[in-house]
């Protein structure tokens, strides 16, 4: 069974439902059938690296809401994370670009480290508060999850892994995508949004029934 999983790193729903995937599969009786495939996703391809302001100010400004209210709702966002283990620390996250991470990872998938790199990933942005534009950084979590940093650090040093990137989007241009955490199933199920680990779940068992 294939899962393929359009995610970004900045996205607070994309490692909540990520997560709450994972719960969906330590129910499932067939989990060691299923693959788990990461596709890159850019809810802002042309965010800049370094931003004025936290997160908070940032949302209020994009969206023309007061701080306070911006603040509120990652508030409402953390608690849902840390129902299932996720702290999230909206206070002193870093803000920034994520093509590089995003390269990063697919040379993470070349060596089977993938789903390793992206949870490590997600964790060093909405926990640890590390920039995750920042090469070293990258390659130091590429290095933690048994990756060559100085290979890491080569490779975001040049434009290799790019043309992945770009594809993983024009896939998700072509399927219609245009929000994240989205999840198709064998081809053919899909799931959008951080939904219920219930309805994973549900769509697993369903997709497996039909195999």
């Amino acid at each position: 069974m294939k899962i393929e999983v359009w995610s970004d790193f900045v996205c607070p729903f994309c490692y909540i439902g990520k997560r709450r995937l994972e719960i969906a599969l330590e129910k499932f009786e067939y989990k060691d059938e299923v693959e788990l495939i990461f596709k890159s996703f850019e809810l802002d391809p042309s965010a800049k690296k370094k931003f004025d302001g936290n997160i908070n100010e940032i949302i209020a400004k994009k969206y023309g809401i007061p701080v306070e209210q911006a603040k509120a709702s990652n508030n409402q966002i953390a608690t849902q994370a840390k129902v299932i283990g996720l702290n999230y620390n909206f206070d002193d996250l870093v803000p920034t670009n994520t093509f590089d991470a995003h390269r990063v990872a697919h040379y993470a998938k070349t060596q089977g480290k993938m789903n390793e790199l992206s949870e490590r990933i997600l964790k060093a942005y909405f926990v640890d508060s590390l920039n995750i534009s920042d090469h070293k950084v990258l390659a130091s979590l590429a290095c933690e999850v048994g990756l060559n940093s100085e290979k890491a650090l080569s490779i975001l040093e040049s434009d290799k892994y790019s043309n992945e990137v770009r594809k993983d989007e024009e896939t998700a241009s072509k399927l219609g995508i245009s929000g994240v955490p989205y999840f198709v199933i064998n081809n053919k199920y899909t799931i959008s949004g951080a939904q219920p680990s219930e309805i994973f779940l549900e769509a697993l068992e369903k997709a497996r029934e039909e195999e």
